[in-house]
């Protein structure tokens, strides 16, 4: 499949429902041609799929490789011009090598797949069929921890037996454990201790180690010549010991990858505030995950939740600026929940689908790469549980691809799956008006306005109205103008100066419902009916 953006594209933008003029434009429930031009660089629409949930092909209740590439059709079924596809061009996947866990985050073999999930086979062939489509595919890496079964820890562990602690134990954090703090969870081993922050069945590498970095080399090679695009990195919050910090350590792996293969794509999970990103932007690497904005408790639920989208549009713009000062060449990483969180829907089902519809336009509208979490453009909610021992497994549940036929996954002996208000994806495709449908005239209109996504967040623009976001994007000369009406009931009437942008017309036009209100640009005024979004430009 060749995507490719060339004048003929353009022309076909120009003339077609997504623009129709700077005197008079509204938004139209008419289908756009999906002409869509396939990445060159790493900016992408990432698909993130838990692998043990996601597609069962051969009945053994556990999602596998064969699962994806037989579900490929769906998410990006290779056709620019039409089909029925999400429109996504990038895939996350979670842990695929070797381990006793469900989530295969503690890695026994980091040169392997995990047999539940088929063979390396298996695994190439659903890698050649995504590039064919298009897809680039980051799998998850573990650098901070390591299996207590992988047999470099179980050598590591009969030499420190034997009081040496020069050979294989130089991989890992063994010391005496008068070294750690009290509260320092650590692994007994002869009379040394290793340090095992997350789980006593996971000791920690010591990266510091040259050993453990020439190991961490060979690993990104091996899966980078085998053709993966890139890395989303566990946990870089814990990227340091006493002797090197995070930035030191992800500097050096930023660099190392790029060494290997020239265009890696690299996302850092940091689970923080805004300056320990900031801090860590200046490693180089290509993206961290943007925490503040995403989640229940994040400031774009939270934002829908008290009609205040000029709060948001200051933050957002803050942020950019921020890390754009920290790492000129970052890629915003935007999300809204993910396989740690409890799903998104179950905080905005009863506000209504068109609030679940908003949320979406606010995150995937922003400069940057989206990270959609599988099901989430269905609206999958998380069974409600006061479980202490798991309750991860309820945002884990399988996907729903027919309602009427759910597949029989178990996640860590959990199978019960809430099934979608609108349905799985067979029910929503059917209905115009789903969430579903909404989430593919997204990817599509994100996908025919390129600088949207590569642009910078540059300034805010005040309406005088507590309700209405509005910021500039701009990318090489184009600017654009992303305007959010985050009332719930009320339709916003905006000036549109030529200060603000030069012969303004619409460029994506997104309401919540194909049946009510239009959005329209008509002699410099703005229709936003309630929860709706636009993104204007100045006309060619």
């Amino acid at each position: 499949m060749k995507k490719i953006l060339s004048f003929l594209l353009a022309a076909a933008l120009l003339s077609g429902c997504v623009m129709t003029g700077c005197k008079k434009s509204e938004s139209s429930s008419k289908k756009d041609e999906k002409k869509i031009a396939a990445s060159t660089d790493k900016y992408r629409n990432f698909y993130q799929i838990f692998m043990y949930s996601f597609a069962d092909s051969n009945g053994d209740h556990v999602g596998d490789f064969n699962g994806i590439t037989e579900q490929l059709d769906y998410l990006n079924d290779g056709d620019p011009n039409g089909g029925n596809d999400l429109g996504i061009d990038g895939l996350w996947l979670t842990p695929i090598t070797p381990s006793e866990s469900y989530h295969k985050y503690s890695v026994e073999d980091y040169y392997n797949v995990d047999p539940s999930f088929g063979t390396l086979d298996d695994f190439d062939k659903m890698l050649e069929e995504c590039h064919k489509r298009g897809i680039s595919v980051i799998i998850d890496l573990v650098l901070n921890h390591i299996s207590y079964k992988n047999p470099l820890f179980l050598s590591a562990c009969d030499e420190v037996r034997q009081g040496k602690l020069d050979g294989d134990a130089e991989y890992f954090e063994f010391h005496e454990p008068s070294y750690y703090t009290p509260s320092t969870k650590v692994i007994q081993v002869g009379d040394f201790v290793c340090e095992a922050n997350f789980s006593e069945t996971m000791p920690e590498w010591n990266l510091t180690s040259q050993k453990t970095r020439d190991e961490f080399t060979k690993i990104a090679k091996f899966w980078l010549d085998r053709g993966v695009d890139g890395f989303r990195l566990d946990a870089v919050k814990y990227f340091e010991n006493k002797h090197t910090d995070g930035v030191e350590f992800l500097k050096w792996f930023t660099d190392t990858c790029r060494g290997i293969k020239s265009d890696v794509y690299l996302v850092g999970e940091e689970w923080a505030d805004t300056a320990d990103i900031e801090t860590l932007y200046a490693s180089g690497i290509d993206s961290l995950f943007a925490f503040r904005f995403a989640e229940s408790s994040g400031e774009i639920v939270q934002s829908v939740s008290t009609s205040n989208g000029q709060s948001l549009a200051k933050k957002l713009v803050n942020y950019d600026k921020k890390m754009t000062a920290a790492n000129p060449g970052y890629i915003n990483a935007m999300f809204l929940s993910n396989h740690d969180q409890v799903r998104i829907a179950n905080s905005l089902e009863s506000r209504g689908l068109a609030a679940q519809k908003f949320a979406a336009n606010v995150y995937l509208l922003t400069p940057g790469n989206s990270f959609t979490y599988y099901g989430e453009e269905l609206g999958m909610r998380a069974e409600k549980t006061d479980d202490p021992t798991d309750k991860d497994r309820y945002y884990r549940q399988a996907m729903v691809f027919d309602s009427d036929n759910p597949q029989d996954i178990t996640v860590n002996g959990f199978k019960t799956t809430q099934m979608p208000t609108g349905g799985g994806v067979k029910q929503q495709l059917e209905d115009k008006n789903s969430l579903l449908n909404h989430y593919r005239k997204l990817y599509t209109a994100k996908l025919q306005n390129p600088s949207l996504a590569r642009g910078r967040a540059t300034e805010q623009q005040s309406f005088d109205d507590k309700a209405v976001c509005a910021f500039y994007v701009e990318k090489d000369g184009e600017k654009l103008l992303v305007i959010h009406n985050f009332s719930e009931k009320e339709a916003k009437t905006l000036e549109i100066t030529d200060e603000m942008l030069k012969n303004a017309e619409i460029a994506i036009s997104m309401p919540t419902s194909d049946d009510g209100d239009k959005i329209v640009l008509s002699d410099g005024k703005l229709t936003l009916p309630a929860y709706s979004s636009v993104v204007l430009r100045s006309a060619a």
